[in-house]
């Protein structure tokens, strides 16, 4: 079975539809599969629920999807660095489901194991677990969080083998893998794509049966979020 796709468009074409549940990896700007991001807005696909950490920044990152109109709802853990992400919510434009961020990881986590409930101590007696089950463990109260599945997840690894087993880099990594794992169907962006038997079994992060279809992106963007610099005469 081919995995490998010629360009983001071609990944997503007859995949994406109006109405999906997407899951994206990436912490900020850190490890965003920005090339499927653009090809996702650049299809037109209208009426998302979003699952990511953030939604990137104004124009870039999920932010370009929210300025289209193209996300009606966001499953997130932080939006401190998108203005059009708190503008819509805050006019009552956009839904968003606030998700503790270790929550939320292993809401997708869980999702991919089918695991279809758990409960943690994290939420309770705050608004988190307003409408939830509260059940009492050992004297202590959990709530329980339903997981997540995503129609579609789109995740950005460093390297790939043909079969699509993946290596992430250091913290790009963040919420990529439990992205790919709760995604029906998985399509990664990877920078490098090699042979099969050339990634040690051992440094595998990411097992090629979650993987669906692959698309080289070997020259990405990476912007920062926020650069901090020094005067060059200042010690």
């Amino acid at each position: 079975m081919n995995k490998i796709y010629p360009d983001a468009a071609t990944a997503l074409a007859g995949v994406v539809q109006d109405g999906q549940t997407i899951a994206v990896g990436g912490f900020g700007l850190c490890g965003i599969p920005e090339a499927l991001i653009a090809a996702l807005r650049d299809s037109g696909v209208t009426g998302l629920t979003a699952i990511s950490n953030n939604a990137g920044v104004d124009g870039f990152g999920l932010g370009q999807l929210l300025e289209t109109r193209q996300i009606k709802k966001m499953i997130a853990s932080y939006v401190g660095e998108n203005k059009e992400f708190a503008r819509q919510y805050l006019a009552g434009e956009l839904e968003l489901e606030f998700t503790p961020q270790g929550t939320l990881a292993e809401k997708l986590r869980a999702g991919g194991a089918g695991i279809p409930a758990f409960f943690t101590k994290t939420g309770v007696g705050t608004i988190v677990a307003d409408g939830k089950e509260i059940r009492e463990f050992d004297g202590e109260q959990y709530v329980m969080e339903r997981s997540l599945v995503a129609d579609v997840a789109l995740v950005k690894a460093w390297k790939a083998d043909k079969a699509g087993n993946l290596v992430f880099r250091k913290t790009a990594r963040n919420f990529n893998p439990n992205a790919a794992m709760a995604g029906k169907i998985t399509i990664v962006e990877v920078e490098q794509l090699v042979e099969i038997g050339e990634i040690d079994p051992d440094a595998v992060h990411l097992a090629s049966i979650f993987v669906h279809r692959i698309v080289v992106n070997a020259t990405p963007e990476k912007r920062i979020e926020q650069r901090t610099v020094r005067a060059a005469n200042q010690e």
